[in-house]
């Protein structure tokens, strides 16, 4: 990671499979942070990363205003369609940046979100400037799946998705080396979080786990989509040799499917809430 740059090619062309591709977070999770925010339909929210907004969206009901920042076009536009679809575009911006150019003129907030989204930044710089953009006694929440489920469709009607497989073929047609952008990311992202807010002068955290588990059913082109939406297999990323990697594919996909249909359980979603001083209790 620490020899990797940011580019703005890093989701290009993912946005309008991240709504169908991506799996859900985990269904309780809306009210899960009402509870332990005491959120009450005031106060303003931005989300960090916001993608097309589907964090963001789905707590618009616990907020007067939201603010959603993401650096690629794409997914500000797909946000701002999805709002307008939801009746929430009066109360809702998106605003195309990078996290790292905040504040951005946006003012102050209740509470920060980031949701899948933090290990793609300057995490010091952004954590730094984002607690200073909270209100006294405002919280940032750091949400992601719970990593460390295990996976099963035991009881349920189709086979699994064959993940290993898609995997394997990423690799055949863009080498063994992780893509992201143009760049590549032999170890992954980095992780630490807990240091990294803890040097920016957030107390916490305090951690919630938002059971997940219920039976979701899967298409081929839901696969399809979700191959296209992660960063490290973004459409673009295979240039003139697109259409055949869909192409195997999806015959991958219906040598694992007979009824071209799929098993996947929802998975749990983690938060970790940090405060901007320390509770009093």
């Amino acid at each position: 990671m620490d020899r990797w740059e940011w580019d703005d090619t890093l989701f290009s062309g993912a946005a309008a499979y991240y709504g169908r591709g991506r799996l859900p977070y985990a269904p309780g999770l809306a009210d899960a942070l009402a509870e332990a925010l005491r959120l009450d339909g005031r106060g303003r929210l931005i989300d960090v990363g916001c993608g097309p907004g589907t964090l963001a969206l789905s707590c618009a009901h616990l907020f007067a205003e939201i603010v959603g920042v993401d650096p690629d076009s794409g997914m500000i536009a797909e946000a701002a369609r999805g709002a307008a679809d939801r009746g929430v575009g009066e109360k809702t911006r998106w605003v195309r940046a990078r996290a790292e150019t905040l504040p951005a003129g946006l003012g102050t907030f209740t509470v920060a979100t980031f949701g899948q989204s933090f290990h793609w930044m300057d995490r010091d710089l952004v954590a730094a400037t984002v607690r200073d953009m909270l209100r006294p006694g405002g919280a940032l929440v750091h949400i992601a799946d719970l990593k460390t489920e295990e996976p099963t469709v035991d009881g349920l009607p189709h086979p699994a998705v064959p993940y290993a497989a898609v995997d394997e073929l990423v690799k055949r047609y863009l080498g063994p080396v992780r893509r992201a952008g143009r760049g590549l990311l032999p170890q992954g992202t980095a992780g630490g979080e807990a240091e990294v807010f803890a040097r920016a002068g957030f107390a916490g955290p305090r951690r919630l786990v938002v059971p997940g588990g219920q039976a979701l059913e899967r298409t081929f082109d839901d696969v399809v989509a979700w191959v296209f939406s992660m960063s490290f297999s973004a459409p673009h990323l295979f240039e003139g040799r697109r259409d055949d990697f869909e192409r195997d594919l999806r015959g991958l996909l219906r040598e694992a499917s007979e009824s071209g249909l799929f098993s996947e359980r929802g998975p749990s979603t983690e938060v970790f809430v940090w405060r901007t001083e320390a509770s009093p209790n």
